[in-house]
């Protein structure tokens, strides 16, 4: 994705009614077509859609690929639906946020799903894939509607962007918290249901298997908090903090973690290609202040 490699992943599970968990972007639609053609799956193979959330990295291929598959059908939390069936809104948040010319580069199109064909869940709902099954995990605080998927037949469970990212190439974890739902709690406690079903492995969406789960679910959680309080310490300091202040002190953060974690150099265009940190620095200064002002009316 955006020309990287280890970047996004979709996955495909071989069910008795083979599905496919994130779609990608738009973009990318020749890409997950021309590997889907090398393991046998054509027009009227692929019987199921999942996606743990509808930002475009991972549902913006969606409306293409229902097309292509034309029994396919698509599975999305509830709140997230509606957003499939008529994209605009989503399109032109995701456009305020990474800027009209960077989003088309990234994403490509995002054309609409056919709402007869969307299928909405919430938590704790079964998908059904003839001999295994999907169980619906709410995850919510990267997004509001996010879900994580418990794989029944191999115990692995699809994290999406629960825990943050990880970077394969670094071996290294790094939170995903951008505006405007972004919610610390919320996302501290969707690690802890992710790890209550005891998963033998992690599938995350940026990017690859995780085999280490504790071990990546803890660092998961503690870059959250680590994140989460350099921002708010620095709006209690000042909160007059401006965009530029926070993003610099998570870059500095992410620096040291980056090198912690991998033993080489930073790489700050690779880590910065997705979710950058000036969205992260975003997301929590908006959370921090939601909080300050709820605190003060009450």
């Amino acid at each position: 994705m955006a020309g990287e490699r280890e970047l996004n992943a979709v996955y495909v599970i071989a069910a008795e009614e083979p599905a496919l968990v994130e779609t990608g972007p738009g973009a990318d639609g020749p890409v997950v077509l021309k590997a889907l053609g090398r393991l046998g799956l054509g027009p009227n193979d692929l019987a199921h859609l999942v996606v743990t959330h509808i930002h475009l990295d991972h549902a913006g291929g969606a409306g293409a690929l229902l097309r292509r598959f034309s029994r396919a059908v698509i599975w999305v939390h509830e709140r997230g639906a509606p957003h499939l069936a008529d994209p605009t809104r989503l399109v032109a948040s995701t456009a305020r946020t990474y800027g009209e010319r960077r989003m088309r580069e990234f994403f490509g199109e995002t054309e609409p799903c056919d709402p007869s064909r969307i299928r909405p869940v919430a938590d704790g709902a079964r998908i059904p894939l003839g001999d295994r099954m999907l169980q619906v995990l709410h995850t919510p605080g990267h997004a509001s509607h996010h879900v994580a998927l418990h794989d029944d037949a191999s115990g692995a469970v699809f994290t999406g962007e629960a825990m943050g990212s990880y970077l394969p190439w670094a071996t290294c974890v790094r939170p995903a918290l951008p505006p405007p739902e972004v919610d610390v709690e919320a996302a501290l406690a969707s690690i802890g249901r992710i790890r209550a079903r005891r998963p033998r492995l992690l599938l995350a969406s940026h990017q690859g298997p995780i085999r280490e789960v504790d071990a990546m679910l803890d660092l998961g959680a503690e870059r959250i908090r680590a994140w989460a309080g350099s921002v708010r310490d620095a709006l209690e300091d000042d909160p007059d903090a401006d965009e530029d202040r926070l993003t610099e002190l998570l870059a500095r953060r992410a620096r040291t973690e980056y090198e912690h974690d991998s033993g080489a150099p930073f790489d700050p265009d690779r880590y910065d290609a997705l979710g950058s940190i000036r969205m992260n620095a975003q997301g929590l200064s908006r959370y921090w202040r939601k909080r300050c002002e709820g605190d003060q009316a009450s």
